[in-house]
């Protein structure tokens, strides 16, 4: 699959980086110029949401501070909690190893959840009993 890199100074006002470049040199955008960004709460590591970025997306975000996202049915970005008020202050970006996913770390603001629930993550598809999940990591492997 083709993917396009992105490569940008800004300067943002996000917490801690105020006033600082900030350059992006190994994200690998897919070939609609996107990049899942899972949001997580910064104090109980929580995984609130996964939502999709472009580069003007990830722009906003560093220059705000706050969540920006791009949405794939409307085709327009979306600030979040514009509307609901539940903002996403940033405390850090992180990107993967493979430089193709974000990881935003975030002080949510009311719930994340456009149901009303706190994490988009509420329904269980399959839970593993105690004992399978104690025999994986007797053995090393990773739980997931």
């Amino acid at each position: 699959m083709p993917s396009s890199r992105w490569t940008a100074s800004v300067t943002t006002s996000c917490e801690g980086w105020e006033g600082s470049e900030v350059e992006f040199p190994d994200l690998k955008f897919d070939e609609r110029g996107l990049i899942p960004a899972v949001v997580q709460q910064h104090d109980s590591g929580e995984v609130l949401m996964v939502a999709w970025m472009d580069a003007e997306a990830l722009k906003r975000t560093l220059e705000s501070g706050t969540t920006w996202f791009w949405s794939r049915s409307r085709q327009e970005h979306w600030h979040k909690g514009e509307t609901s008020g539940h903002v996403q202050h940033v405390k850090e970006v992180r990107y993967d190893c493979d430089g193709d996913t974000l990881l935003v770390i975030v002080d949510q603001e009311g719930v994340a959840c456009h149901t009303g629930a706190r994490s988009c993550f509420f329904r269980t598809l399959a839970t593993v009993s105690s004992t399978e999940r104690s025999e994986d990591a007797d053995q090393g492997l990773p739980l997931s």
